[in-house]
Formats: C-alpha cells, sequence, structure tokens
C-alpha cells in the first residue's frame, strides 16, 4: 500500500459560526473538526470506535500541538490531511495534521499521540498486547518535537472557575477535549487576541472533568518570553490536574 493511499483528506469551508471577532477560525473549533477526521480514519483502517468495542478497548486522545503560520478565515476553503505516524514509547500512537489552504499551503500543522485503554479493566492497553497493525506514515510538518510531559503552571493566577454542565460535556459523559481550549483561550484577555497571533498550542489531558464537577483554570508566564504561557486545568472536586497546557503568542 502506498503513502499516499494512507493519507485522509477532506475539504470544506470554515463555518462562519466558528470564526472570532478577527473571522479566523477558532482553535478549539480547529482541535474538534482535526478530532472528528481522525475518528473517520481510524475507522476507514478498521479501528474506528465501533471497531475497538468489539475487543473491549477505546481510544483516549492524551496530547495535541497546533502550530499556527496562518490563519484559516470564515468561508474560506481549506483541506485537512491526516494520517498515523508511530508509536512512541512503546505506548502512545501518533498522528500527524495539516490544514492546507485553497493553494496548497500549509496554515496549521498538529500531532497528536493516543492511548489504547481496556474497557474492562480501565487500564491502558500497550500496543505490544493489541496488535492492531497500524500502518506508519512519515510527512515533515514542522513537528519534530516530541510531545512530552507538561507541568509548568502549578500555583499560577487563577484567571477561570467554573464548573462543567451540559454544554461541556459530550457523548461520552466528560468534558470534550475542545472544550479544554475554549477555557486555554478564555484566560487570557482579549487584547491578546486583538494585538497578537497564536504561534502554537500544546494541551496534555491528564484526568477527566464529568459533569457537575469544578474547574479552575491557572496561568503563569514562562522564563523571559513575554509571549509564552503555561495553563493548567485544575478539578477541584477531585483535587486532579485535569489538563496542562503551554500556549505562545506572537
Amino acid at each position: 500500500m502506498s503513502q499516499s493511499s494512507l493519507i485522509h483528506t477532506e475539504t470544506f469551508s470554515v463555518p462562519a459560526i466558528e470564526c472570532d471577532f478577527n473571522r479566523e477560525w477558532k482553535p478549539s473549533a480547529i482541535l474538534l473538526h482535526l478530532t472528528e477526521i481522525a475518528g473517520t480514519h481510524a475507522a476507514l483502517l478498521g479501528v474506528g470506535f465501533d471497531e475497538m468495542l468489539t475487543r473491549n478497548l477505546f481510544w483516549i486522545h492524551s496530547r495535541m500541538r497546533l502550530k499556527f503560520t496562518g490563519y484559516p478565515h470564515a468561508g474560506e476553503q481549506v483541506t485537512v490531511r491526516t494520517w498515523p505516524r508511530t508509536i512512541y514509547r512503546r505506548l502512545l500512537y501518533l498522528r500527524d495534521f495539516e490544514v492546507l489552504n485553497e493553494a496548497g499551503q500549509r496554515l496549521v500543522s498538529a500531532t497528536s499521540a493516543w492511548v489504547i485503554v481496556n474497557t474492562l479493566t480501565r487500564r491502558m492497553a500497550p500496543p505490544s498486547s493489541v496488535k492492531l497493525n497500524i500502518p506508519e506514515v512519515h510527512i515533515p510538518i514542522d513537528q519534530d518535537e516530541p510531545l512530552e510531559r507538561l507541568d509548568q503552571a502549578r500555583d499560577g493566577e487563577e484567571r477561570l472557575h467554573m464548573r462543567a454542565g451540559y454544554s461541556a460535556v459530550d457523548l461520552v459523559g466528560h468534558v470534550n477535549n475542545s472544550r479544554y481550549v475554549e477555557w486555554i483561550c478564555d484566560s487570557f484577555p482579549i487584547e491578546m487576541f486583538a494585538q497578537r497571533k497564536l504561534d502554537f498550542l500544546q494541551i496534555n489531558y491528564e484526568h477527566e472533568v464529568l459533569l457537575g464537577e469544578e474547574v479552575s483554570v491557572l496561568v503563569n508566564p514562562v522564563g523571559e518570553d513575554d509571549g509564552l504561557w503555561a495553563v493548567e486545568g485544575r478539578n477541584l472536586t477531585k483535587a486532579t490536574s485535569a489538563f496542562q497546557a503551554l500556549v505562545r503568542f506572537k
């Protein structure tokens, strides 16, 4: 099977309702589309949600990093391409993405990490035990840095405090991964988005947040870079970390 046949492609117009006051596609909406398209491709490869459940397995989205070289605008036609890359550290399944404009220029690149969990034991299942035989595709997309752990926002300034309500929870019963990105963006003043541009965002999902649980979003500057910030979502109900993130504005 050729490498090109292992790349899944979808083309569509950016919905205006998913854009901000700059008419630019919101990061949370981009992540939501990438996650949906990843699920579609997984099903085509025979490892989708339904197929995995027959083996008492399911996918968990563990980490994601998006880099922005351009900004898709409302009504603009974009093409999303995705492919499975490799297994990292014998545990994480890596999947890459790129968002292209009509001229074929890359506006957004993204890399993601996924783990498999056994539905019966609720424990992670290492790739060596499930043997999915997912093919590997290697295409350079300026995402060479490993998706490492993040832990830089502890004891940061609280910017948001909310309770996970109906609109935040998805069909699995926990807060959707794109909602965390909304919370991250909402923790910065609106002037940040009016005067600067988002350069990259990495989010690591630590522990799920369930309906009714309270979350505090903490923000810390990182080093001497005035555009680099660490963000943590703290589940106050369970006293656990819901997510860790690193964000840079340029």
